[in-house]
């Protein structure tokens, strides 16, 4: 695994909490296949950032922190936030650079490789992947083997379908998006709606987090979005404490394997912490993947 940095003891949290579905610390059915916390490419930017992959790497979760602007949690500690994470953002990271480099049908086992990130290959592992790879390739079968090859035009396509489900679930958590409704202004009695497009603008604002520049550019395009002639207004969701940044290397997280997972993450019973939690803006505790993640496992 990882090395962890050397640093002051005093500047090593001293406790952290886990809020994860069941499904991220599911006992393991063999000893070598518990949960594992390790860092793989950005899908957006290709820097170190932190998952987590169940029991078995059957599913992949995106890790975030809780930042308290006036006070720390937990003394020191660190609030982690787990949740479901579709791994074919970060495929698609890797199938965009062999296009680049080779531009040919390459088996997916020799496209999904980094020296500088060993454990990459297990996203291949990641239940459903293999059977929804097509979203986003062209294959091509000779004999019993699969090669695939970048497409961008399907993916697009896909991408479309996730701001089509990102839009669908803004509405339906009656979350406001747009300059417009900032004010919470009421005519007659009524709330003023955002227009479709400030919703499809504000879930394309979403996506573009998991994937990189020019590609965002160009789905901004295929959905048709009109260019600004000025900066968006920061829509309200963007205030939420739960930092947009995924959790990265200033913290080597790493080291909270094995039955430290089991010990450290949060209970079904509410603690004090988790107490004090709910009392805050519930909006702003949600992740930006949980919008358009793949299916989570179903809880046993």
């Amino acid at each position: 695994m990882h090395g962890t940095k050397q640093r002051p003891a005093a500047a090593h949290p001293a406790q952290w909490v886990l809020v994860a579905p069941e499904a991220a610390t599911d006992p393991p059915k063999t000893p070598d296949s518990e949960p594992m916390f390790t860092r793989l490419r950005s899908p957006s930017t290709g820097e170190a950032t932190l998952y987590l992959f169940n029991s078995g790497a059957q599913q992949l979760f995106e890790v975030k922190a809780f930042h308290e602007e006036y006070r720390s949690w937990f003394i020191d500690g660190r609030l982690l936030f787990v949740t479901p994470m579709d791994p074919l953002f970060l495929i698609l990271y890797y199938l965009i650079k062999a296009d680049k480099e080779q531009g040919k049908f390459q088996p997916l086992d020799q496209v999904v490789l980094d020296s500088e990130y060993p454990y990459c290959p297990l996203l291949l592992k990641c239940a459903d992947v293999k059977q929804s790879i097509h979203h986003v390739t062209e294959e091509k079968e000779i004999g019993s083997q699969k090669f695939h090859k970048y497409s961008q035009e399907k993916t697009l396509k896909w991408l479309k379908k996730k701001v089509n489900q990102t839009v669908k679930a803004l509405k339906s958590n009656n979350i406001s998006v747009g300059e417009r409704v900032q004010a919470a202004t009421f005519i007659s009695g009524k709330q003023i709606t955002d227009a479709e497009e400030d919703y499809v603008r504000y879930a394309h604002g979403l996506i573009s987090e998991y994937i990189p520049e020019d590609l965002s550019k160009e789905l901004s395009k295929y959905l048709g979005l009109p260019e600004l002639t000025s900066p968006a207004p920061e829509p309200p969701l963007k205030k939420r404490k739960l930092s947009d940044v995924p959790v990265e290397e200033e913290e080597d997280y790493t080291k909270f394997n094995s039955s430290n997972l089991k010990n450290k993450k949060a209970n079904s019973k509410m603690t004090a912490a988790q107490k004090a939690l709910a009392k805050v803006d519930k909006s702003g505790m949600k992740s930006i993947s949980s919008f358009f993640s793949s299916k989570p496992k179903a809880s046993k």
